[in-house]
């Protein structure tokens, strides 16, 4: 076979066209062209990349048409434009099948994969050798007129998209700022707006794009990062109650049956109320009523505060007849309900209750605030600057008492409690450590994390779930970091790491590890610990795609401290690592290789890899299709091995024919760090080649 087919054929194979070269492109050229219901968001960047692709699935029929043989030189240019041709196909159904809002959000990031397929259909295209096909003069002035296009190419977004991001970005900041200014001061003309013109309109299209929402946090956890997460459910949150304010009137009919919202639920209460005897009273006049006391389903003070399963406050009567309507998911987050049990939120209740005192509210009478009643009852109530500064301080002390007190209460169940009490204390810790570092402060200072810590030994599977998943959550605040390491909680993380009950349970140790390495005494400490460092590896090797994330983060930063690496070495990961390079359906390649270039600095780590065969051929291919980062370390361990081992490695590296167009490509268009290293390994084979023993 020709050497530059043979080269073709060693790209990875899951980028191999299947059957004849040709009509592989053709078919996959005709399936990107004819896709005819575009994303509501990328138009632009999707139609542009169509009509690139309809210009080359031209050149590819005509040449069929032909039959005349392909080139030998033609091979590599066509095998690497197929592949750049599915991966524009896949990009392309991606933000198709996506939710609108969360590809809005990630504008940037998604035009920059666009942007770099066609960098790479330009360097494709600068080895297709024109003269030798037999095409017509059309077709090759399109191909020429294209190749300048990608190379004169820039990063462009649409600026109305780019408009409608910070529209939306704007929105969901006033949607969770939890101040009295911004609170409930949403405008649902300009959210319905915005909605609409990236095509969520009907109450059905909420529904999907909250499924759709739903579907990427799962995709996003455990990868994306608890920030990440948060900002998708503040999405969900944002579709859920825009919708049940938006259709509250019950406007659209086709659809509202199909999918009654939050509004309609309300809307139907309200005239249940309304038409009920007289036994249902006017609501009373009361002060403003803080956000916090508020039920986020009736706007009303909350008189029985009750917790769901999702974390969230509602008041018993709202809620229970949310439920009891067949409703099976938070009103406020759109996540489904696990379980349907109230759980009383005493603490809040204490402070509604002492808040009715304080401002001469009837404890047990339903109320409405003063926007919401007649202007006469103003000057009972006003207040000067000075007052309305003190009532926000004291709404923020009573938010922080509030939290305070669940995490008392919720601690004193974890210290006294039957199992099942301990399950849902240890669950209800868990949402509470979620979000906010007050949260994790508070929790931490209420001394959960010792209760926690002994909870990891349960039996009971949930039990230890949700215990070592609050550790986690806890551990992003510095300072817990300590308190945790200080409650002796290692010896237990490492045992749920080797032996928990559920997956789950052993990634979030692992992801806890990661955490907790944060802090250079820890990564000693943790390094010290003999099953620690193995159980990592043990993970890497068997865990789901997950949990060899979390796996190989941990060891990363454990890494870091270089005692660390000669027993990452000892317990196995080199070869692990080397697998996972290659396996896509774990897709940890970039902290592989982070790994992998710690390790090299080691000598039986340099000697394990350098004795790892298929290595260097696989970053050879991560030179040109991995990631900014994944081309980054893998030159790093080129490097490092030509250092290392010298002439061997080069001659290997030479006798590819990839290696030194990749690495030219790199220092022409790399980023900063890849330019370097890329230069620095160009002149070391340059070196190499200009010396008379070598290849």
């Amino acid at each position: 076979m020709d050497n530059v087919l043979l080269s073709a054929m060693m790209i990875s194979p899951e980028l191999l066209p299947t059957g004849s070269l040709l009509d592989s492109l053709i078919h996959i050229s005709n399936e990107v062209g004819s896709v005819d219901k575009f994303p509501f968001v990328h138009i632009r960047t999707v139609s542009s990349m169509i009509r690139r692709i309809k210009l080359l699935s031209s050149l590819f029929e005509e040449i069929q048409e032909t039959g005349t043989p392909l080139p030998p030189s033609s091979i590599l240019c066509f095998t690497e434009l197929f592949s750049v041709i599915r991966r524009v196909k896949d990009l392309i159904q991606e933000c198709k099948d996506g939710s609108s809002l969360w590809g809005l959000t990630q504008l940037e990031i998604i035009s920059n994969k666009f942007y770099v397929l066609v960098k790479e259909m330009g360097r494709a295209l600068d080895i297709l050798p024109l003269s030798l096909l037999n095409i017509t003069a059309d077709i090759r002035e399109q191909v020429e007129l294209l190749h300048k296009q990608t190379k004169r190419a820039e990063l462009l977004i649409d600026p109305k998209e780019f408009q409608r991001r910070e529209q939306l970005l704007q929105i969901m900041a006033n949607n969770t700022l939890q101040t009295k200014k911004n609170k409930g001061f949403i405008d649902f003309g300009k959210v319905e707006e915005l909605l609409s013109s990236i095509g969520i309109r009907l109450p059905s299209d909420y529904d999907r794009e909250i499924l759709k929402l739903e579907a990427e946090a799962q995709n996003q956890a455990g990868t994306g990062g608890l920030t990440v997460v948060s900002n998708i459910y503040n999405l969900i949150s944002l579709v859920s109650y825009s919708k049940s304010m938006i259709f509250r009137n019950g406007e659209i009919e086709r659809d509202e049956e199909e999918c009654k919202p939050l509004s309609a639920f309300l809307y139907t209460n309200k005239m249940l109320h309304d038409n009920s005897s007289s036994s249902y009273q006017p609501m009373s006049i009361v002060p403003n009523i803080p956000d916090e006391f508020r039920c986020p389903i009736s706007l009303d003070l909350m008189r029985d505060p009750v917790i769901v399963s999702s974390g969230h406050t509602y008041d018993r009567i709202s809620i229970a007849q949310w439920i009891n309507s067949g409703h099976h998911t938070c009103p406020k987050s759109g996540q489904r309900l696990i379980h349907t049990a109230l759980i009383p939120n005493y603490a809040l209740k204490s402070l509604v209750q002492q808040w009715c005192y304080e401002n001469n509210v009837p404890v047990n009478e339903p109320t409405t605030s003063l926007s919401e009643g007649n202007n006469s009852s103003n000057n009972n109530y006003k207040k000067n600057s000075k007052e309305n500064a003190i009532d926000h301080i004291s709404a923020n002390k009573a938010a922080s008492d509030a939290v305070k007190m669940t995490a008392e209460f919720l601690v004193g169940k974890l210290a006294t409690g039957s199992a099942d009490i301990q399950r849902q204390a240890a669950y209800e810790l868990r949402l509470l450590a979620k979000t906010g570092m007050d949260n994790r402060r508070i929790i931490a200072e209420v001394g959960a994390i010792p209760f926690l810590v002994t909870l990891l030994g349960s039996q009971d599977s949930r039990i230890q779930e949700h215990a070592v998943t609050a550790l986690f959550n806890l551990s992003i605040f510095d300072n817990n970091k300590i308190l945790i390491m200080a409650a002796g909680a290692v010896d237990n993380i490492v045992q749920m790491l080797e032996s928990g009950k559920t997956m789950e349970a052993r990634e979030n140790a692992a992801a806890t590890i990661f955490s907790l390495s944060m802090v250079d005494d820890c990564k000693v400490q943790i390094g010290a610990h003999p099953r620690a460092i193995p159980a990592l590896v043990g993970l890497l090797r068997e865990g789901t795609p997950t949990g060899k994330r979390d796996a190989a983060t941990a060891l990363f930063n454990l890494a870091v401290y270089n005692p660390n690496k000669v027993t990452i070495v000892k317990a196995g990961a080199i070869p692990v690592l080397v697998e996972l390079l290659i396996d896509d359906k774990a897709g940890i390649t970039d902290d592989a290789l982070a790994v992998l270039a710690l390790l090299l600095s080691y000598s039986k780590g340099l000697e394990e890899i350098r004795n790892s065969k298929a290595l260097v051929p696989l970053l050879i291919d991560l030179l040109r299709f991995g990631s900014v980062k994944g081309k980054e370390n893998s030159i790093t361990l080129l490097l490092g091995l030509c250092k290392e081992e010298g002439e061997l490695v080069a001659r290997r590296l030479l006798a590819n024919p990839r290696s030194v167009p990749s690495l030219q490509s790199l220092a022409a268009d790399g980023s900063l760090r890849a330019r370097r290293k890329a230069d620095a390994l160009l002149r070391l084979l340059n070196r190499c080649c200009s010396q008379p023993h070598s290849v």
